[in-house]
């Protein structure tokens, strides 16, 4: 979903700095958005390590003067398919320091400088396996469950300073893991074809189709924009209507 958030961002003329473990990744990324005309730095940066996320904001500040709007979108899935009694302790510390403790520990970076300024947007991607619990994600849904609390936390208290926090929940995204791990399960479980087994996935949902990643991009740049001035501290799926159900 990365690239794509980002090129909706760059769509609307932000500038970025791209942080992550993977370089190589994210200058295609960066390069990408350079094309259609906006600035884009790229820092490594592994966000479970609180003093590079501070790096990371700094290097924002000092090279492009400002950070407006934090996009958290790190993250990971954690194990697949342990009860809770048999998930590994430390599979689970893993997944919960990606998923919450980036997220935290990047706000906690952020947050002064926009405080300082009165302003700020920051936008937090969680899932809907934190809105609803899910047999065999015990530890990514923690995780999820997690960073909604501090969306919330964190949003009651910066909004005196005229930040919004909120949460976006992607559902199933079509994509290469849904392609490649989700649809085959299906297809074996059933014996349907690999479109069968998309509409099939698909009757899960209200509007019974599968999110895309342009759906969760739009989303972030709805929560990120001041047409959203007056939201903070929510959590919006996106997902077709499936936490609904």
């Amino acid at each position: 979903m990365g690239p794509v958030i980002t090129k909706a961002f760059a769509a609307e003329g932000c500038s970025f700095v791209l942080g992550g473990r993977d370089a190589q990744a994210l200058d295609v990324v960066a390069q990408s958005v350079r094309d259609m005309g906006a600035a884009a730095i790229v820092a490594t940066c592994d966000v479970t390590n609180p003093l590079q996320a501070d790096a990371l904001v700094r290097q924002a500040e000092n090279q492009l003067g400002r950070v407006d709007i934090l996009v958290n979108i790190a993250g990971g899935t954690g194990p697949i398919g342990p009860t809770a009694w048999e998930t590994d302790p430390e599979a689970f510390d893993q997944i919960v320091r990606l998923n919450l403790n980036g997220c935290f520990y990047m706000m906690r970076a952020a947050l002064p400088g926009m405080i300082e300024r009165r302003y700020g947007k920051i936008v937090n991607v969680g899932g809907t396996f934190g809105m609803r619990g899910r047999a065999g994600r015990s530890a990514y849904s923690a995780s999820k469950w997690g960073l909604r609390g501090i969306t919330k936390s964190a949003a009651i208290e910066a909004g005196r300073y005229n930040i919004n926090i909120n949460c976006v929940a992607p559902g199933m995204v079509d994509g290469p893991r849904f392609r490649t791990k989700v649809v085959p399960q299906v297809m074996e479980s059933h014996g349907l074809s690999e479109d069968e087994a998309v509409d099939f996935h698909a009757t899960d949902y209200a509007m019974r189709r599968i999110s895309t990643d342009q759906d969760v991009a739009n989303a972030c740049l709805f929560l990120a924009s001041d047409v959203s001035r007056q939201i903070t501290g929510v959590d919006l799926p996106v997902d077709g209507g499936w936490a609904a159900l």
